[in-house]
């Protein structure tokens, strides 16, 4: 398997100053490729606490020149925020400065805050969104971009530097809701799944996908990437305290950030499925669903993580794992024990899974 690390820059409760964390955050980055994780991700938000790298290829541009062999991972781009033609650059820049380790992750956007931001609606991130799926990809595999849509128009333009290889095989999109899974075989785009939801959904979601992407594209969908807040510890009671501490942590930033506490997503065209979902946090409770959370991340001794993984690598097929090791105001040192030790002790085996099929 591929097994990668991501790196969040979370403030939670504005515990440290931006520097600190992000020295911190920087400083675990920097442990990635000497670990031996075999990726690194960076994820984009705006405005808040909850992930500060408001541009995350500038951030893996920069660990480009730090690093000889990791590979490069955006957790995600979220392109109605973007001009998809800036965007295709930034990867070929990424892709020329790494000599081709970039890995395209893209997605659609769900925080108000965000949107407002930047002066864009919500209702219209589906539309724009798939527009500007279709113009990255095609512009990356062509070498030029040219788009007639109802949101974008875009004149033909040379890509240059000109892609440094096809991107095919290396670009995903994360979906939470049903029709976003299914844009994505359409699109022809791999999957990214971060655990906030029942597997049994995910596994009817993924039998569609893949019957769809198989009718449209004539290939089977390549395996998907499965993400997943990771604490690992040598005591499983400490690992069971710490999780439940600082994944918890992390679940509280995401009702914050996303406003799962508000009606407004019931409203919003596009996002009726988070609007179901903030009825159910009302109908089961915050603690109910801030524990059922928890049971979907990776966390435990060392054995324990490596069973997880391979129980959800069972019900998806993935051949990739993601660990994101600093969340919820964790510690940094204790962030740093995790790392080394998944490191040593369950990456190996993960590693061995599809070398010994």
């Amino acid at each position: 398997m591929h097994v990668g690390s991501s790196t969040f820059f979370q403030n939670h409760r504005q515990a440290m100053t931006d520097l600190e964390i992000y020295r911190n955050e920087l400083r675990l980055a920097d442990m990635v490729e000497p670990l031996g994780f075999d990726s690194i991700w960076g994820v984009e938000h705006h405005f808040t606490d909850y992930t500060m790298c408001p541009d995350v290829l500038q951030f893996l541009s920069y660990m480009a020149g730090r690093t000889q062999t990791v590979q490069l991972g955006s957790m995600v781009v979220v392109l109605p925020w973007h001009d998809p033609l800036r965007v295709a650059e930034q990867f070929s820049v990424l892709d020329h400065l790494s000599a081709g380790r970039a890995i395209i992750g893209v997605g659609r956007g769900l925080a108000r805050v965000e949107f407002d931001g930047f002066k864009i609606e919500m209702s219209e991130s589906r539309a724009r969104f798939a527009e500007s799926t279709k113009l990255l990809v095609d512009a990356l595999e062509e070498g030029f971009a040219e788009f007639q849509g109802e949101l974008i128009k875009q004149p033909r333009v040379e890509i240059r530097p000109r892609p440094y290889k096809s991107f095919k095989g290396r670009t995903y999109a994360a979906a939470v809701s049903p029709e976003s899974s299914l844009a994505l075989a359409q699109l022809g785009l791999g999957m990214l799944i971060i655990p906030q939801k029942p597997w049994s959904e995910v596994e009817a979601e993924l039998k569609s996908y893949r019957e769809i992407y198989q009718e449209i594209n004539g290939e089977p969908a390549p395996p998907p990437i499965v993400v997943g807040f990771t604490f690992c510890h040598e005591d499983e009671e400490t690992a069971r305290e710490m999780a439940s501490e600082y994944i918890g942590n992390y679940w509280d930033s995401i009702m914050d950030h996303y406003e799962f506490h508000s009606d407004h997503l019931k409203e919003t065209k596009g996002y009726e499925y988070y609007g179901k979902f903030t009825e159910k946090i009302e109908q089961y409770g915050n603690q109910d669903v801030k524990d059922f959370f928890l049971d979907l991340q990776v966390w435990g001794t060392p054995d324990q993580c490596y069973e997880k993984i391979m129980k959800t690598r069972g019900r998806t097929g993935s051949e990739s794992y993601i660990g994101a090791f600093s969340f919820g105001g964790m510690p940094y040192g204790e962030v740093e024990k995790s790392m080394k030790l998944f490191a040593e002790k369950v990456m190996p085996r993960l590693k061995g899974v599809l070398a010994a099929v």
